[in-house]
C-alpha cells in the first residue's frame, strides 16, 4: 500500500495494518469464489480423475491405432512408443511466421524433440493452432473474427490433444487469444501435466512515448503514411511479443504468476542462449516429472482458485490489458470455476498498483524485466499477503522458487549437450538466484509499500446502461470524472468520419454501440484511441462508451468498454441518443445516463438489420459463434 511520505514506527504499523486487511480480504474473496464455485469444481475434478485413470492413454490404444500414430517416427522412437513406459509429449505450436511473437516457435519441436530424447523420452507435435494478431487485424473486418478464435483455438488444442497419445503437454503460444485459447483447450485434458513455453518480447524499438505522438500526428494530418509506417516499423521491428504492455505479455505474466511457466522465463528475448537453455531446462522437468524422479502435477491442480485469483492479483498490479475481463473468466470456467467483474472489482480495491508500462508509463516490457521483473513482483505481492502460497506449479507445491530469475552457467560436458546428429542443443545450463531486494528502477516497478496508486488498474463501472469494466491506471486522475453529451456512432469508420469533419470539437461521449459478441465478434477498438487523444490534448472533456473492446490500445482516455447487456442483446446503450447527457465516474465506479428514467424506460431500442459482419473474410462461417455466445462477463465464450 502506498506510504509515501511517511516515515517511522507509524510507517511500519500502516504498513502492517493494511497488509493484514488486505490478507483478509483476499481470503475472503477467494472463499466466496470456491463457496460458488464448488459444484462446478467438484464435477469437473470427477471427470478429469475418471481421464487420469487410463494413463498411460496410448495403453487403451489397439495395435493399428497406435502404429497410425508412430508409423512417422525414428526406429529407436518407436521402440520407446511401443513399450509404454517412457513419457511421451504433446507439442501443440502456434507457429507462423507472419507474426513475430510466434515466429521464433519455428524452432522449438526440434529443440524439443532432441531434448525429451536425451531423457529417454518422445515428443511429437500433435496439432496445430492459429494465431491471428490484433495488430494486423485492427481497423479491418478480420478483426471480427479475433475474440472467437480463442474458443476455435481451444477447439483445436482438443482435437491435437484428442489421439490419446500422450503423457504430458507443451503449449507454445504467445499472443491475444492464443494463450486463452491453448489453456481453455489443455483444461480439458487437465489429467495431464502441462507446461507454457513463452518465446520472448522483441528488443527495444522506437520509445511508445514517440509512437503514440506519430500516430496522433498522423490523426492530425500533420504527417503523412509514410512517416507513419516509419514510425510503426521503428517500433515493431523484429521476432518477439510487441514490448508495449497488452494483452500478449499480460498472458505471459499470467502464465508466470499461476505457475505455468518456469520462473522469470516470460520476458527472455527469443534467439539467446539464455531463451534456448529455458526451454530445455522446461522440457527436462517435465521428463523428469512423468519419468517419477519428482512428482508431475496434472493442469487440473494446477489451475485451482487460488491460482485464478494469484492470477488476477497479477493483472491489476501490473495494469494489464483489460481483454483478461473476458479471457480469465473463460479460463475459470473450463476448470470449473466461477468468477465476474465483481470478484475482480473487490480484488482491486485491496491490490495496489506496482508497475508503470505502457500505455500507463513510459517503460517497455524489458524495462520491466530489467528492473526487477516478475520475481520481484511475485515476492512483493506475497510478503503483502496479496498472493496465495498454497498453490500448485509446474514445479510443485508453492510459490518461493518463482521469487527468482534464471541465469546462464557454462555447460561444460560436451555429451550432455550433443545428440547423435552431433548438433548442439546448448552450451549452457540455466540456475536461478533470488532477486535483488530494491527494484532497480522504481519508476518503472515499486515494492508494495510504496506503490503507485493504492488500488490496481482495473474497475468495474454500474449504473442505469448496464456493467462494464474501466482501464484506469492509465487515466490521469483529472479525466476519471466525465460528464458531457452522447456522440453515438455504430461504427469506428463513422466515428473516424465525424473526426474527420471537424464535428468533434466539443466535450462529448462517444458511444460506439453494436460492438459486442452477438453483433460482430466485439471488435477492438484500436482506431479510435489516437482520435480521441487528439480531442483531450485540445483541452475536451472526452469518454468513451461501448460494448466492444479496446484492450491495451485502454489508455488516457476514459474507456467503458463490454458493455452488458450489448445492443444486441436489448441493453440500455441501444435506447442512447445524440445529446442525452452521460456521467462516466470511474472514482466511484458509476456510469449513468442523466435522462428522465420513465422516459428513457419507454424509448424504443434501435435494431440494426443486414450487418456487413454477416460476410467476408470467414465471417459467414463464424455465424454459429455470434448465435451462441454467453456475455462479456460470462468470458464471451461459446462453449
Amino acid at each position: 500500500m502506498s506510504v509515501s511520505g511517511q516515515s517511522g514506527k507509524s510507517t511500519k504499523a500502516s504498513v502492517g495494518n493494511n497488509q493484514s486487511a488486505a490478507r483478509k480480504e483476499i481470503s475472503r474473496i477467494t472463499q466466496n469464489i470456491i463457496e460458488k464455485s464448488k459444484p462446478f469444481r467438484s464435477d469437473y475434478l470427477r471427470r478429469m480423475a475418471g481421464q487420469e485413470e487410463h494413463k498411460p492413454a496410448r495403453a487403451t490404444l489397439g495395435c493399428g491405432n497406435l502404429a497410425h500414430g508412430m508409423a512417422a517416427c525414428s526406429e529407436n522412437e518407436k521402440k520407446l512408443l511401443a513399450a509404454e513406459h517412457a513419457p511421451n509429449l504433446a507439442i501443440v505450436n502456434s507457429y507462423n511466421d507472419m507474426l513475430s511473437a510466434h515466429q521464433p516457435y519455428q524452432s522449438y519441436p526440434e529443440l524439443i524433440r532432441k531434448t525429451a530424447i536425451r531423457a529417454g523420452a518422445t515428443a511429437q507435435v500433435a496439432g496445430g493452432v492459429p494465431a491471428m494478431c490484433d495488430g494486423v487485424t485492427q481497423g479491418q473486418s478480420g478483426m471480427e473474427l479475433s475474440l472467437f478464435s480463442r474458443d476455435l483455438i481451444a477447439m483445436a488444442t482438443a482435437v491435437s490433444l484428442s489421439h490419446n497419445m500422450f503423457d504430458g503437454v507443451l503449449c507454445l503460444g504467445v499472443c491475444d487469444k492464443i494463450v486463452p485459447g491453448l489453456l481453455v483447450g489443455a483444461l480439458s485434458f487437465g489429467h495431464l501435466p502441462t507446461v507454457f513455453l513463452p518465446a520472448g518480447p522483441m528488443t527495444t524499438g522506437q520509445s511508445n512515448s514517440d509512437k503514440a505522438k506519430v500516430r496522433q500526428a498522423y490523426a492530425e494530418g500533420k504527417v503523412g503514411r509514410a512517416e507513419l509506417l516509419a514510425s510503426e516499423s521503428h517500433s515493431y521491428h523484429g521476432p518477439g511479443t510487441c514490448t508495449f504492455y497488452g494483452t500478449a505479455n499480460s498472458n505471459q505474466m499470467l502464465m508466470e504468476i499461476m505457475g505455468l511457466h518456469l520462473p522469470g522465463s516470460s520476458f527472455v528475448p527469443p534467439y539467446t542462449n539464455l531463451r534456448e537453455a529455458l526451454t530445455i531446462a522446461a522440457v527436462d522437468n517435465l521428463v523428469s516429472q512423468l519419468n517419477g524422479n519428482s512428482q508431475a502435477i496434472p493442469l487440473a491442480k494446477i489451475v485451482s482458485e487460488k491460482t485464478i485469483v494469484n492470477g488476477i492479483a497479477g493483472l491489476l498490479s501490473t495494469g494489464g490489458s483489460t481483454n483478461h475481463a473476458i479471457h480469465l473468466v473463460a479460463i475459470a470456467r473450463a476448470a470449473g470455476i466461477k468468477i465476474d467483474w465483481q470478484d475482480m472489482a473487490e480484488l482491486s480495491e485491496v491490490v495496489p498498483l506496482l508497475c508503470r508500462i505502457y500505455p500507463n508509463g513510459s517503460a517497455d516490457i524489458n524495462h520491466f524485466h530489467a528492473a526487477g521483473g516478475m520475481g520481484f513482483l511475485m515476492r512483493e505481492l506475497s510478503d503483502a499477503g496479496l498472493l496465495h502460497q498454497d498453490v500448485f506449479t509446474i514445479l510443485g507445491e508453492g510459490l518461493e522458487s518463482y521469487f527468482k530469475e534464471p541465469e546462464l552457467t557454462q555447460n561444460t560436458s560436451a555429451d550432455i549437450y550433443r545428440d547423435k546428429t552431433d548438433v548442439s542443443l546448448s552450451q549452457f545450463n540455466v540456475r536461478w538466484k533470488n532477486v535483488s531486494r530494491e527494484s532497480l528502477d522504481d519508476t518503472v516497478l515499486r515494492p508494495a509499500n510504496h506503490s503507485f496508486s493504492e488500488q490496481g488498474g482495473l474497475k468495474l463501472l454500474t449504473g442505469n446502461l448496464g456493467r462494464s469494466v474501466i482501464k484506469v491506471s492509465a487515466v490521469a486522475q483529472q479525466h476519471q470524472v466525465v460528464e458531457a453529451p452522447a456522440a453515438v456512432f455504430h461504427s469506428q469508420e463513422d466515428f473516424e468520419k465525424s473526426f474527420k469533419n471537424g464535428e468533434l470539437n466539443k466535450d462529448f461521449v462517444a458511444v460506439i454501440r453494436f460492438q459486442g459478441p452477438k453483433t460482430n465478434g466485439m471488435p477492438e477498438l484500436h482506431k479510435l484511441t489516437p482520435l480521441l487523444g487528439v480531442q483531450q490534448d485540445k483541452g475536451y472533456q472526452v469518454a468513451i462508451v461501448t460494448d466492444g473492446r479496446m484492450s491495451g490500445a485502454s489508455g488516457k482516455v476514459p474507456a467503458a468498454i463490454h458493455m452488458i447487456p450489448e445492443a444486441s442483446d436489448g441493453g440500455a446503450i441501444s435506447k442512447i441518443v445524440d445529446g442525452d447527457v452521460i456521467r462516466l465516474d470511474a472514482q466511484k465506479g458509476e456510469l449513468n445516463i442523466l435522462v428522465d428514467q420513465s422516459e428513457f424506460e419507454q424509448r424504443e431500442r434501435v435494431s440494426i438489420d443486414n450487418l456487413d459482419s454477416d460476410f467476408g473474410v470467414g465471417r459467414e462461417l463464424f455465424g454459429a459463434f455470434r448465435e451462441r455466445v454467453v456475455s462479456a462477463e460470462l468470458g464471451a465464450s461459446v462453449f
